[in-house]
């Protein structure tokens, strides 16, 4: 069942800026010009129950103004969003105080938290504020300080926790009153390793266990390959690709790179033909090779043999951090 329903969704920002202009020959008069920019460009999907799905895309996709439309912070300029519940769905920018007890929301960079207020006592407010009953908070929140382990800092203000365990308690707050949905906005930015791998793992057993339906925005692709089944790809207000993380590799790049060096002496120039396979040289004066995912590379082997010899030879497979970076490299110079 679809959790989430965008349709035609589309976000215009006008800017308003004085242009210089003459009037005569004797008056400089400035008028106002509009400039719009189209943030988020008719976009539709869906998000089923239980799925976790990363929303990537470069800075100025569009990624933040689309969460934004759908946690009802912004208006759209045309189109709509339908989140499903109890009671029917809502359309988050027209009921957004039934939505806040449908979401979770985990801004990496901002904190729902008292600032001032031990970490417990944040804690007891938001139970407050959705009004959780008793017997379920304190079931909820054994299970979030053992799979947080909040313990050690549970009783610490805010204001003196490091950045992963403000982190942990942000996810602890978000899934306190039972959301079926979680949107996560660069979780894991500025953490070291073990907080990202704490907050990966806190998600993905949100997930198996409670089916919380996740939305992920994020630029460590670590956390889409660790997390995510599924990605939406976003750039210009658009949807590029939606489908799975694996789908995209092979889609855009159906290929594995090899890349060759040579003993003696070198060829001359930049491209390198070994019976049909094209390398191109390298900084440090290896040849990078481009090898069908089902062709075997010891044609390429046999191919060099004819008049090279190989020193060294290593395969690099695509994977989706380099197949992003490609495909937003190819659309910037096409």
């Amino acid at each position: 069942m679809a959790l989430i329903t965008v349709r035609q969704l589309t976000k215009e920002y006008v800017r308003t800026k004085a242009v210089q202009g003459r009037f005569g020959t004797l008056r400089t008069l400035f008028t106002r010009e509009k400039e719009r920019t189209l943030a988020v460009d008719h976009i539709d999907f869906s998000i089923d129950e239980g799925e976790v799905v990363g929303y990537l895309g470069p800075n100025g996709a569009g990624k933040s103004t689309t969460i934004k439309l759908l946690t009802g912070v912004l208006w759209p300029t045309s189109g709509t969003v339908e989140v499903a519940g109890p009671g029917g769905p809502v359309v988050p920018w027209r009921d957004r105080q039934n939505l806040a007890r449908r979401i979770g929301v985990v801004f990496g960079q901002r904190s729902q938290l008292w600032w001032d207020l031990p970490l417990i006592e944040s804690f007891t407010l938001v139970a407050a504020l959705y009004d959780v009953p008793a017997p379920r908070y304190t079931s909820n929140l054994a299970r979030l300080r053992k799979l947080l382990e909040l313990d050690p800092f549970l009783h610490t203000p805010v204001r003196q926790l490091s950045l992963g365990q403000r982190m942990r308690g942000d996810l602890a707050a978000a899934l306190l009153y039972d959301p079926p949905l979680l949107y996560l906005d660069e979780p894991t930015v500025g953490l070291d390793v073990l907080a990202k791998e704490t907050v990966r793992g806190f998600v993905d057993e949100s997930n198996r266990s409670g089916r919380t339906t996740v939305l992920l925005t994020t630029h460590d692709l670590a956390d889409v390959e660790r997390l995510c089944r599924r990605i939406l790809l976003i750039d210009h207000g658009r949807v590029l690709y939606d489908g799975a993380v694996d789908g995209l590799v092979a889609r855009f790049a159906p290929y594995q790179e090899v890349l060759v060096r040579l003993d003696g002496d070198q060829p001359d120039g930049d491209r390198l033909d070994l019976g049909g396979f094209v390398g191109e040289r390298e900084h440090d004066g290896r040849w990078r090779f481009r090898v069908g995912r089902d062709e075997p590379v010891h044609r390429l082997l046999a191919a060099a043999g004819d008049g090279w010899q190989i020193r060294e030879l290593s395969v690099v497979e695509s994977n989706l951090e380099s197949v992003v970076k490609e495909l937003y490299r190819e659309r910037r110079d096409g």
